[in-house]
């Protein structure tokens, strides 16, 4: 009986574990206040792939892979510091893709 509660117990946290992608953008002010340099300082604080950049209608573009929880964390994170300068959001979330690399700026 332990050891088929301690398979569940195994499978529920691989479950739990699930890599994951989030595209964001956001509006606001958000571009010329270190929005990009702060995102990257506060991604370096998890294991995340993915990388931010500046779009040129002025909103700001995040792509991040890692862990669910992580990046839940990793958007509250970024909200938490930079929200004075956020007016919207858009987020979508999806299965990790190959190709992204450690997390970066992107210019």
């Amino acid at each position: 009986m332990f050891l088929i509660q301690l398979n569940l117990w195994k499978a529920n946290k691989t479950y739990k574990m699930t890599k994951k992608r989030i595209s964001i953008l956001y509006s606001g002010n958000v571009q010329g206040v270190g929005f990009r340099y702060r995102t990257d300082r506060i991604a370096g604080e998890f294991e995340l792939n993915g990388w931010v950049r500046n779009l040129p209608d002025g909103r700001v573009e995040i792509v991040a892979e890692g862990q669910e929880k992580q990046l839940s964390e990793f958007v509250s994170r970024i909200e938490e510091a930079m929200g004075m300068y956020i007016s919207s959001k858009q987020a979508s979330w999806s299965d990790p893709a190959p190709g992204l690399g450690s997390f970066a700026i992107k210019f």
